[in-house]
Formats: structure tokens, sequence, C-alpha cells
């Protein structure tokens, strides 16, 4: 009498079929959810490929919590919850012993390959590529022109300048400089920077004509688009004549707003060190490099007043203008990253313009000419090449690192990359297509998050073996070349190194570079370093002699101590006397191939030099 009513409804979800009430349960609330999310986020479009889409996802979901109902259910058994606890402890041993064994084995062998390199002089910790401390007093980069740039840089946010400079963004002297930025050649200012469409400004000149083409620059554009520019927007406080002068003068007059802010520049680069202060002790991929841009602008105005001053006649305006764009480019020499390099690189092509216009004109003397000599000697980018090979690979092995330690206490939880597939379901849900997602790789990454440090070791490892072993041999060190060849050579095993890929060598994929386009910048960088150098020599005979000489072993020692050869090879520069009184000075270039003094341009306007085809030459426009 006292028994209660058996309830089937909890007796049928405790049967098998329970399962299937729970499929049909969860795949409801699971389609219900991703449709609404969907529909209301337009994540998926048509209405048709949303339902299709959320049905899928449904299903997965609820299969997932079958099986989870289903386990729950088995594991509610002592006796089978004794052989769970079994299974669990015998797994974490052998889980544990996998991690122990994996962290040992990538900790031995990099520390291995370390002992052995160390020993013949290499070095891969971070430290050992950061450039020394220098007094700030006697420190180019504390000029109060470039903390008048870090102030305007980072206007809106202070607190990143003073992580530079401290209290001396805050200095008279740098408010006063900061009032005349930006320095630019586009002499913008405020909310026009960097808006050239703007439909009130006018378009700014053509700067296709360089010494790589045989290209003169012409200041006429430059004159008309200073006088419009001043005319339409008077905020930019360009001087400009009444009425118009010669092209040369209305340029300088122009630029002329720059004068206190360059003469500052001037005076300071008298200082006998350079070190940006960049955050060296920070997390190495948290440095920032805001100061490259300043550089490249302050490089571009130099040669622009510099042509300028020669075609005025003032050519020790223009010498000067040239070695401070030279100084500047010198003022990163030390900083130990490729991106610091290549603009150096860029700089250089920049200030070898108004040297070749000088030269093409014989606007230079030989007092002048001995002392651009000296300045372009000192310079070595076959070296700089290979600085800038061991400070990316210190860099890389650094960023590897500060993943496994810490040491910076904004990132307390550094390993955070195995959200990456997280991440990239997300691109999947906004971009159904999958352009740009790798599963692959995410699921790498996703497994070296969970994985032993170990193989973080083993990236590091693969880094520096490939970088000691394929590209720093690039560089000959006693020949001063760079190789196209090794440079062919390291490219393909870069990619037999990256197939496939593994937790072992994933950050590898991800952080090496592909260095062959650097290293053919770094050669090209050294060839324009070494014919400017050999066509200043060429001048100052013809100022001796009336004529350029027969061949270049006339040269020396008189007008330099030694010729430099070919970076291509090593083999002697190419040269010939033309028969309108020129010549012809070249080297083989990337294609190590002979091809006479030919030049080979890009499809397209304006012409722009192949430097994978032909021959990498200096040469005059014809007269």
């Amino acid at each position: 009498m006292d028994e209660k009513p058996e309830n089937i409804w909890r007796k049928s979800w405790q049967r098998p079929r329970g399962l299937f009430l729970w499929f049909i349960l969860l795949f409801v609330a699971a389609f219900a959810v991703i449709f609404s999310i969907g529909y209301a986020s337009a994540i998926v479009h048509p209405l048709g490929g949303l339902i299709f889409f959320a049905f899928l996802y449904a299903i997965c979901w609820a299969f997932v919590g079958v099986l989870l109902v289903a386990f729950i259910r088995w594991l509610c058994s002592w006796h089978n919850f004794k052989k769970f606890l079994f299974g669990v402890v015998c797994l974490a041993t052998l889980i544990a012993l996998f991690y122990a064994e994996e962290d040992w084995r990538g900790k031995h062998d990099w520390e291995k390959f370390k002992r052995g390199w160390e020993a013949k002089g290499e070095r891969f910790d971070w430290q050992s590529i950061v450039p020394p401390p220098v007094p700030d007093d006697q420190n180019f980069a504390f000029s109060p022109v470039w903390i008048a740039e870090e102030k305007y840089t980072f206007q809106n946010t202070p607190k990143r300048a003073e992580a530079w400079y401290g209290d001396r963004i805050y200095g008279e002297d740098v408010s006063k400089i900061v009032s005349q930025l930006p320095v630019s050649v586009s002499g913008l200012v405020g909310t026009n920077w960097y808006v050239h469409s703007t439909p009130n400004l006018p378009q700014m000149p053509d700067v296709s004509s360089h010494w790589t083409i045989s290209g003169m620059t012409d200041l006429k554009p430059w004159q008309s688009y200073y006088r419009d520019l001043e005319m339409t927007n008077a905020a930019a406080e360009i001087p400009v004549a009444s009425q118009p002068q010669s092209p040369a003068q209305d340029v300088l007059l122009a630029l002329g707003k720059f004068d206190p802010v360059i003469e500052k520049l001037r005076t300071d680069s008298a200082l006998p060190y350079s070190r940006f202060p960049l955050g060296y002790d920070g997390m190495p991929a948290a440095i920032l490099l805001p100061h490259l841009a300043a550089l490249k602008r302050y490089s571009q105005v130099l040669q622009l007043r510099a042509i300028a001053e020669l075609q005025n006649n003032e050519s020790q305006k223009a010498f000067d203008d040239v070695k401070l764009s030279l100084r500047l480019m010198d003022s990163i020499r030390t900083e130990p990253f490729l991106i610091s390099h290549l603009v150096r690189i860029a700089i250089l092509q920049i200030t070898l313009q108004p040297i070749y216009e000088g030269l093409a004109e014989y606007k230079w003397s030989d007092a002048q000419l001995a002392d651009l000599d000296s300045e372009l000697a000192k310079l070595d980018f076959p070296k700089d090449f290979e600085a800038a090979i061991r400070g990316e690979r210190a860099l890389e092995i650094a960023n590897m690192e500060f993943l496994q330690h810490p040491h910076d206490l904004q990132f307390k939880r550094p390993r955070l990359y195995f959200l990456a597939p997280f991440f990239s379901l997300m691109q999947v849900l906004y971009n159904p297509s999958g352009s740009g997602v790798d599963p692959q790789m995410n699921f790498q990454m996703f497994v070296l998050g969970f994985g032993p440090s170990g193989w973080i070791d083993q990236n590091e490892l693969r880094i520096a073996q490939f970088d000691t072993k394929w590209y720093l041999p690039i560089v000959d060190e006693d020949a001063k070349t760079i190789s196209p060849a090794k440079t062919r050579a390291a490219v393909d095993a870069l990619g037999k190194e990256i197939r496939p890929r593994t937790p072992e060598n994933i950050l590898e994929t991800l952080f090496i570079p592909n260095w062959r386009n650097a290293a053919e910048k770094f050669a090209y960088a050294q060839s324009s370093a070494n014919l400017a150098r050999v066509a200043i020599a060429l001048e100052r005979y013809h100022l001796a002699h009336g004529n350029f000489p027969d061949s270049l072993t006339a040269l020396a020692p008189q007008f330099m101590a030694q010729i430099p050869h070919d970076v291509i090879g090593g083999e002697p520069l190419h040269y010939r006397k033309t028969s309108d009184g020129q010549f012809v000075l070249y080297s083989v270039g990337w294609n190590e191939t002979d091809d006479g003094g030919v030049v080979v341009f890009k499809n397209g306007s304006p012409p722009v030099v192949d430097q994978d085809k032909g021959d990498w030459v200096w040469r005059y426009p014809q007269k």
C-alpha cells in the first residue's frame, strides 16, 4: 500500500533510449544557440547556408554531449570508477615520463650545440648583440631633435616617449622643436600628414628619377608643388617668394622652414656615439622602432636640399647636407635588427643621388670628393649582413626563451599561443571560405602550447643551426663578397627544413626570415657604395688630367688607396670609356653574368631597375 508509483519518464531517461533523448535535446539547444548567434551577427549568409552550418555544428555538439552523458553514467559505478582512477594514474605517469624525456632531450641538444659553437666564437644570447650603453651627453640619439620626434610621434600617449627619454621630453628646447615638426619633403603639418589624396592638397611630385637609371632631378615640379601648397594650405607655412625664382631657389626657400631643426641636428651630429634607447631590457618582441621612419624622412629632406644647393651653385652646403645624411645612416649601424639595416640601405640610396648629380655636373671639388670617398669607404655591408643575421637569430631565440621564462611582470602568462586554434575558429566563422586559415599550423601551435618545453628548445636549436649553417656562409668575410649561389642554396634548404611542420619546428617556420631578398639588398648596397667610390676617384682623375683614364688601375694609389672589387664574385669592377667622353662602370649583378653594362627594367611605369637581371651600372646621362 505504501509503494509509490514508478515514474515512467525518469525510467525512460535512464534506459539506453534515454541517450537518444539527450541527443535530441542537446541538438535542439545547440542549433538554436548557433543559429541565433549566426543570424544576429550575420556570420554566415545566405539563410540556407546558416541553417546548414548550424545543423552540422549542432550535430557535433550533441554527439559530444551524449558521449559525456554516457561516460558520467558509466563512471557512477564504484567498480568502474576504480578502473578509471587506475587508468588515469597510469596515463599521468606515462605523460610525466614523456614530458621529462622531451624536456631533457630538447635542453641537452640545444646546450650541446651552443657549447660547440660558442667555443668557435659564436654567441646566441640576447645580450651578446645588444649595443653597449654610451654616455647620454655624448650620444647623438639624445639630441633634442630626436627627443622631440618621439614626443611628436607619441603625443597622444606621452608615457611611451617617457619610456625612451624620461623627463627630457618636457624640456623647453624639445618643446620648441616639436612645434616645427614634422620635417618632411611634403611640407605638410598636423592632420594633413599622410593625406596627400585630400582634394585641397596638390599632388606630390614624381620622385622616380634615380642614379640607377641615369636619372637627374627636375626641381620644377617641386617648385610648383610648394607654391601651390602655400596657396591651398596656409597652415603648412611654406615660405614662398612673391614672384617665382629659379626652381632651386624656390625649393630652398620652401625647405628653409626646417633650417632651425636641421642646424640643431647638424651640431649634435658631431657627438661621437649614437645609441637609441630601444628598451633592450624588456620583452624583445615588444621593442618599438619609431625612430627609423624619422631618420628616413630627414634623409629625404637633406637629399632635396643638397640637389637644390648643387643646382644653385652652393656645393659646400650640399656637401654638408650629404655628410649629415651619411651620419644619419651611421646612427643606427649598431642596432641588431634587420629592419634597421634595411633603413640604412634606403638612406644610402637616397644620399647617393646628390653625390651622383654633383659628379655628373662636375660640381664637387677635389677636397670634397676625397672626403666623400673617406666616408663611403667606412661602409661594410657584408659585415653588416652578418651582424643582422646574428641579431635576428638572437632576437628569435630570445622571444622563444621568453615564452618559457617570462621576466616581464606585464606578461605573467606568456604561453598563450595555444589559443591560435580558437582565434582561427573565429576566422572561420567570419570567413567561411577559409582563406588565410591554416588548420594544420593551428593544431601544431595547439600541441606546442600544451607540450613539453623541450620542444621550444628544439625550435631554438633548429633556428640557430639553420642560420649558422646556411645564412652566415653567404658572406665571405675575407673576400668581402656576398654569394647569390649560396643564397639560392639557403632558400632551397629552408623549404626542405620547414617541411613537414611539426611542434619541433613550428616556431622556426614562423620566426625565421627568408634572407634571399635581404642578401640581395645588402649586396646591392655595397656595390652601390663601391661604384660611387670609383666614380669619385674617376672624377678626381678627371679634375687632374682633363679626361678619364683608360683603365681603373690608373686610379691607385693617388686617387684611392685600393680599388674596390665587385661584391658579386670578387672580380674587378667592369669599366670602359664611351664615345661621348664619359664612362660605364658596373658590377655583374645578382645574375653573376657580365651583360656588358646593360640595365634591365621591370614592366610598368615609372621605370624601376630589375636587380635580379642585367648588371648594376653607374653611368651619367648622355649630353
